[in-house]
């Protein structure tokens, strides 16, 4: 993101938290400035300073927190659409982590009502817990149609991501796609649409085996089911590198490199891997 930003102004913006990013980010590398601004509610969303701040800038970058402050304080305000200002219409890097990376993707994991594990989304994905929201909220190239989640592994949430496509699915007929990132890797999308595997870690790219490899059950108060002769969800497993050897297409999403395919399906709730 630095690269990318030329040396200009970085800004973090978060919804709790310290300024602590600010000199780390100094010491990755050449920048004009970085600036901290904790904006905790819809009064700072929508001040015109703020505004300013952040349409002066060069790079973004969305810290974690609880992603529900983000979607209380920030949505359909001033900071919203400065933000799809800067990704859509002067073409600068806006990234996140954890609750900063949840809010990237056309289709968001809320957390309006709290957090939810996999094992609670398998056996109900209409649990109270489990709160989507569907493209009202940030715009970005290439993640329309696109989930993301973070902690992928040392949380375990290869299953609530499996769920929250099988919703997408369901409930608006798309066909529904998702990133899953440990907290090691990260993914910095290029313009033409590739996805370039930074870090040590893992990425998980999810996508439905197709417009009509439907779950076969997908109900309030069911056990989820998505089997589809063990090809319901194509995923494509790859680990980062120092270099960004390895990629994978968000444009066709047909293709990648470094990585391995494999495929999720869910039976009576429980979620299984098939090579």
């Amino acid at each position: 993101m630095i690269k990318k930003a030329g040396g200009g102004d970085f800004v973090v913006i978060r919804a709790s938290g310290t300024d602590a990013y600010n000199s780390y980010i100094y010491s990755l590398g050449p920048i004009n400035s970085v600036e901290t601004l904790l904006i905790n509610s819809r009064t700072l969303a929508n001040d015109p300073e703020v505004e300013r701040t952040i349409l002066n800038a060069e790079a973004v970058f969305i810290a974690g927190g609880d992603q529900a402050n983000y979607v209380n304080y920030w949505k359909d305000t001033k900071v919203h659409y400065a933000l799809d200002y800067l990704r859509n219409v002067k073409q600068i890097p806006v990234g996140g982590t954890s609750a900063g990376c949840a809010i990237l993707g056309g289709t968001y994991f809320s957390a309006l009502q709290g957090s939810i594990i996999s094992s609670e989304a398998l056996k109900n994905p209409y649990m109270n817990l489990l709160t989507l929201g569907y493209n009202d909220f940030l715009k970005q190239p290439y993640l329309s149609d696109v989930v993301t989640d973070s902690h992928f592994d040392n949380r375990d949430r290869h299953g609530r991501l499996t769920t929250f496509l099988a919703r997408m699915s369901h409930d608006k007929g798309i066909l529904a796609r998702g990133i899953g990132l440990d907290e090691s890797a990260a993914v910095c999308i290029e313009p033409n649409g590739i996805g370039i595997i930074y870090g040590t870690g893992t990425a998980y790219f999810l996508n439905q085996n197709g417009i009509d490899s439907t779950p076969e059950t997908c109900l309030s108060g069911s056990r989820l089911d998505w089997y589809r002769n063990q090809r319901a969800v194509r995923v494509y497993k790859v680990k980062g590198t120092n270099d960004g050897s390895n990629m994978f297409d968000l444009k066709t999403w047909a293709y990648g490199s470094g990585g391995l395919h494999l495929y999720y399906y869910v039976r009576n709730g429980v979620l299984h891997i098939a090579y």
